[in-house]
């Protein structure tokens, strides 16, 4: 899956990425709404993460869809 299909599918999708990172809230995942440069901020601001490595798991999490 792309990401242009996650963004589509973001309501779907949005549970597997609250899964994969427990530490989203609610809201985080409304206010990511599918971009990808959000859920790269969000994770990599709740988990401490240096830039490339959210990108690193956000790159992994669109594989796995």
């Amino acid at each position: 899956m792309n990401w242009d299909q996650i963004q589509g599918n973001w309501k779907q999708i949005k549970g597997s990425a609250r899964t994969q990172w427990g530490k989203l809230t609610d809201d985080d995942l409304e206010v990511v709404a599918g971009r990808r440069d959000q859920l790269v901020g969000k994770v990599q601001e709740r988990y401490g993460l240096a830039k490339e490595e959210a990108e690193r798991q956000v790159d992994e999490f669109v594989r796995k869809h």
